[in-house]
């Protein structure tokens, strides 16, 4: 329903029947339709961060790691259009939160800065970067349907990479390496 209106307009009795639960159950789990919206974003995001924490395990490189999971939360625009509409609207509000794809991106950060692999800055710095970064590129898919968003996608990756210190060379590189399959 977020996704659909773009906002928490819809009614806690229309949010119940298209849930099919009584309208007293709600209140048993929220306390109101915004903390419930909120709730299945970041349930969402975090059950993605798992998928791709599941088929990225074998990757030690932080620059690697960090491409990758940007490349595959792009590619979010085609196979959960309804979740990056909600992000269009309100990922902002998510770069700096404590779970899902953030956690990961900023793990994968601070393991680069602390290994050499990226310049050392502030990871929050970083994080808004990279988060504001990824969400430009999903509004552009939505604007320009005609776009192949996999080779945005690689170009912003490798953007962000010589952004954190890598050589151009190298960015180019590992921004194109191979993606696991997902499915």
């Amino acid at each position: 329903m977020l996704a659909e209106t773009g906002d928490t307009g819809a009614s806690i009795q229309a949010i119940a029947e298209r849930a099919d639960v009584g309208f007293g159950s709600f209140y048993n789990h929220f306390e109101s339709k915004t903390e419930l919206f909120e709730a299945a974003v970041v349930d969402a995001l975090e059950e993605f961060g798992q998928n791709f924490d599941e088929h990225l395990a074998g990757i030690d490189d932080p620059a690697e790691l960090l491409a990758a999971g940007f490349r595959l939360s792009a590619r979010m625009a085609e196979s959960h259009p309804e979740l990056m509409q909600v992000l269009r609207r309100r990922g902002l509000g998510h770069i700096h939160s404590d779970n899902g794809l953030v956690s990961r991106a900023l793990r994968d950060l601070q393991v680069g800065m602390a290994s050499g692999r990226f310049t050392a800055v502030d990871p929050a710095v970083a994080m808004s970067a990279l988060g504001g970064t990824l969400l430009s590129l999903v509004e552009l898919r939505f604007a320009r349907p005609d776009l192949n968003g996999d080779e945005a996608a690689v170009d912003l990756a490798e953007m962000v990479l010589r952004m954190l210190g890598l050589p151009a060379d190298d960015a180019h590189e590992v921004a194109r390496r191979p993606l696991p399959d997902l499915a």
